[in-house]
């Protein structure tokens, strides 16, 4: 067993873990935030993207034991006293989901973008969304989702 601490949506965590155990299994399984869905296990299609210190990753592909001492948000993490981010709420209003698989990693992708860069092309966000797999919604109400967003100059 290895020791790890790491902060996640707010919440510092300290817990004995296996070193194999990979971030998303410790994020639904220890911690019970399921709104991180498991989608393909071999980080092909995003669906499990989370932020670790100011940058996205697909937790599937990531062990606990290397996100130790770092501060994770999920999708979960995003909302503030029961209210969505302004993000999520521009994915709710576009109709940018479907069977909503996709859509926890698409939001977290988002948000690194506009962080990085605030006002996307649609061509900049496809880029930016490129690695998160969508099966339903052809991804035009997805890229009006970010630019929406962009336009209220979001970034958290």
């Amino acid at each position: 067993m290895t020791h790890i601490s790491l902060k996640v949506d707010g919440t510092t965590y300290e817990d004995d873990v296996e070193p194999r155990l990979l971030l998303i299994h410790y994020l639904r399984d220890r911690l019970g935030l399921t709104g991180t869905p498991i989608g393909c296990d071999t980080s092909n299609c995003g669906s499990c993207t989370v932020d670790l210190d100011g940058e996205s990753v697909k937790s599937c592909s990531l062990l606990a034991v290397q996100a130790d001492g770092g501060e994770v948000t999920t999708v979960q993490g995003l909302a503030h006293d029961g209210e969505w981010s302004e993000l999520q709420k521009a994915f709710h209003v576009r109709h940018a989901l479907q069977c909503g698989y996709c859509t926890p990693g698409m939001i977290m992708a988002a948000r690194d973008l506009l962080r990085e860069h605030p006002h996307p092309t649609p061509d900049e966000v496809r880029h930016g969304l490129e690695g998160n797999l969508c099966r339903c919604t052809g991804y035009q109400n997805i890229v009006r989702a970010v630019l929406d967003a962009a336009e209220q100059e979001v970034t958290t």
